[in-house]
This record gives C-alpha cells, sequence and structure tokens, in this order.
C-alpha cells in the first residue's frame, strides 16, 4: 500500500511516497527502495573518506620516486616501492568500482544489486588499504631507521589496525546480536 500525502503549495515532485510494506525489523519504517537509497548514500560517504586517503598515500608515493634520495634505495626498498605504488593504484581502482557501476546502471533499478557490490568492493578497498598502509609505515622505517624498526613497526601497525577495523567491529556486532530482540 502506497501513501501519498501532498500540503498545500508543493508539487507532486516534492510528494514522499511511503510503501508501508518493511521487509526487515530493524526499527526503521522503511521499504526496501528506501533501505537501498539510505544504504547506497552511506556507502559513498565511506568511499568518499577512503578515496581522500587513497589519494594522499598515491601522492606520497608518487612524489618519492622524484627526491634526489630515491637513487639511494637498496633493491629490497625499490620492489617494496613498486609494490606499494601498483597496491595504491588497485585500492583507488577498486573503491571507484561502485562509481563505475552506479554509472552503468544508472535508472535501471538495481539499486540493491548496487549496495551489495558496493558493499563488497568498499570491504575489499579497506584490505588493500590496511595492506597500503602496513607497507608504507614499514617502508618508511626501513628507509630513514633500518629494517628491524620497519618490521616492528609494520607489525605492530598491523595489530592496531586488526583490532581497531576487525576485532571492536565484530565484538560490537556480537553484543548488538545479543541485544537485538
Amino acid at each position: 500500500m502506497q501513501i501519498r500525502t501532498c500540503s498545500p503549495g508543493v508539487s507532486r515532485h516534492d510528494v514522499r511516497v511511503s510503501d508501508t510494506s518493511d521487509d526487515l525489523d530493524d526499527g526503521r519504517p522503511e521499504s526496501p527502495a528506501q533501505r537501498a537509497d539510505r544504504n547506497w548514500n552511506d556507502i559513498l560517504q565511506e568511499l568518499r573518506v577512503l578515496q581522500t586517503g587513497t589519494q594522499i598515500l598515491t601522492g606520497f608515493l608518487l612524489a618519492l620516486a622524484f627526491q634526489s634520495s630515491f637513487a639511494d634505495l637498496d633493491t629490497g626498498q625499490r620492489v617494496l616501492y613498486l609494490a606499494l605504488v601498483a597496491l595504491s593504484a588497485l585500492s583507488a581502482v577498486v573503491a571507484l568500482a561502485p562509481v563505475a557501476l552506479h554509472r552503468a546502471v544508472f535508472r535501471l533499478r538495481v539499486k540493491p544489486a548496487l549496495v551489495r557490490v558496493g558493499h563488497a568492493s568498499l570491504r575489499g578497498a579497506l584490505v588493500l588499504v590496511c595492506l597500503l598502509l602496513v607497507g608504507v609505515v614499514t617502508f618508511v622505517f626501513d628507509v630513514v631507521v633500518g629494517r628491524g624498526a620497519a618490521v616492528t613497526a609494520g607489525v605492530v601497525l598491523a595489530a592496531i589496525i586488526l583490532v581497531l577495523w576487525v576485532a571492536v567491529p565484530l565484538t560490537i556486532r556480537h553484543r548488538g546480536g545479543e541485544a537485538a530482540p
């Protein structure tokens, strides 16, 4: 059932149509289409944050090759550097995949599928960014301090990321599942 309401002075384009059949009992009275729109907007906001960080890291990495001290890198550091540049490009491509998909399927009424692909792409991009962050920190510590400090810094950062990006969300998710009716 659809309910249409219109106040005086409001055009029919401003009228909100609400479907009273909610397929998910999550405390939000919204239709599947409204939920897909909300979830897509959430994904877009998260992509904006991720894209900014990835762009900053990519710019940092690309600028390094043009520094005079770049010639002093050993073979292992050069390999790590090139791997990080490739990882940076890959993370940008994966993070932007939902945007490209949205353009390809615009107005085809496949928003729920778009949200699923966007969610998967965002999760994949987060894994790539995690690897990129650990790699960049490892690389910088290797160049500035030495290999031992680089490994330590990389392991510590990886552990922090695992706690904040995996353990804490899983704990909250588990506790939230227990509190649900």
